[in-house]
């Protein structure tokens, strides 16, 4: 269950930005999830309904917005058509993921 350390370090960041621009409160959060980053989207509700209690968050909402998996090719830039097979359609070459993978932070609102 990774999920609770990342919400310890998204917790964390968020307190340090809201340090760094002088605010008294965190209302909103707004996190990407790639739908291949390994990540459990419920677990993570969990994880950050437990963890914000007596942080800047308390009273924080998470939005969470998947994204999902993209692939390529490096070569000539062909996309597949999604569930198809990871090989370029126009030159047979394997295909790289370009997006999906990663958990990001998007924006944090708060009050100063």
């Amino acid at each position: 269950m990774h999920e609770y350390s990342i919400v310890a370090a998204l917790v964390e960041r968020v307190e340090a930005e809201a340090a760094l621009q002088g605010a008294r409160v965190v209302r909103r959060l707004k996190v990407q999830i790639g739908e291949a980053a390994g990540v459990e989207v419920e677990l993570l509700r969990s994880a950050y309904e437990l963890f914000r209690a007596g942080t800047l968050c308390a009273g924080a909402e998470l939005e969470i917005e998947s994204v999902p998996v993209l692939w390529a090719c490096s070569c000539c830039g062909a996309l597949p058509e999604r569930g198809g097979v990871l090989r370029c359609p126009s030159c047979a070459l394997p295909l790289s993921m370009v997006r999906g993978d990663d958990l990001t932070l998007r924006q944090i609102e708060m009050e100063v």
